[in-house]
């Protein structure tokens, strides 16, 4: 099981001293990927914890690869209806080819409706939008040449596709996982659900033709106690998980970096 950490793109510890800061520890430590997430227009009534800060996704993905070399760079999840599809393969393409083909791709719908509002979206078509926007990333990685709108377009550079984690819980998101997906990104996900949880996604798959993809998992872990951590590891990749990935708060990198060094002795106990 690989094992990464999240980085915050958002709230004080967006700045690029300290992304950039917090990138590289993980990358030291040996961690397999690092991610970020998905907001594009708070209100200031749910502000909190952000002040309304997030710097893109992509973007903040793109300059995370300038300032590594190895780690993997996870979006968790980019949300498909927030933005134009031709665009958005184009930016995952140029991501995937400037980093080194290091792009993990989690991608979802949505929820928050003041986002929708902001953007002039209609929230209840977003699954549509979603699915649309999936089949036309599956066709620009696929093809040298793509139609869109009636035009026939070259696109270039079209490096290997990365791999597509589905966002969403049962069961839209895993018919969505198993149709253009490479795997399931669940949230809220325990040891105990998995099993079962897999399960209902292996059918899907089986049902589709489509071989089961792999299942990321995001979520906190006792990081205080190595040997809790290492053990609440094990039971997730005991469970079907193929990655983990930590998630939580911290003031600044020098608190990230002592994280990271805690998650990485965790990940060697196992």
């Amino acid at each position: 099981m690989h094992v990464g950490i999240t980085l915050r793109n958002m709230g004080d510890q967006s700045t690029p001293a300290t992304m950039s800061a917090c990138a590289m520890a993980a990358e030291q430590a040996g961690l397999e990927s690092i991610w970020v997430v998905d907001h594009i227009a708070i209100p200031p009534d749910d502000a909190e914890g952000s002040n309304g800060r997030y710097v893109d996704p992509l973007v903040a993905l793109a300059w995370l690869a300038g300032v590594t070399t190895r780690i993997r760079l996870g979006v968790g999840v980019l949300i498909l209806p927030y933005r134009p599809p031709l665009p958005t393969a184009k930016q995952i393409a140029s991501i995937q080819e400037l980093s080194g083909e290091r792009l993990l791709l989690g991608a979802g719908i949505g929820w928050m409706d003041p986002e929708f509002r902001a953007l002039g979206v209609d929230r209840h078509k977003r699954g549509r939008l979603a699915d649309d926007t999936l089949a036309f990333i599956r066709t620009c990685f696929d093809n040298d040449e793509v139609t869109a709108n009636g035009q026939t377009f070259l696109f270039r550079p079209r490096p290997a596709r990365p791999p597509i984690y589905i966002g969403g819980s049962p069961p839209h998101a895993l018919r969505r996982a198993a149709k253009f997906g490479d795997g399931w990104l669940p949230m809220g996900m325990t040891p105990e659900r998995l099993p079962s949880a897999r399960a209902d996604y292996a059918e899907i798959c089986a049902a589709a033709g489509k071989p089961v993809g792999e299942i990321v998992v995001m979520g906190g872990l006792p990081l205080h106690d190595r040997g809790a951590a290492a053990q609440a590891l094990n039971h997730f990749r005991e469970a079907g998980a193929a990655r983990f990935v930590f998630g939580g708060r911290y003031a600044d990198s020098d608190e990230y970096q002592r994280r990271v060094e805690d998650l990485a002795a965790a990940v060697g106990a196992l």
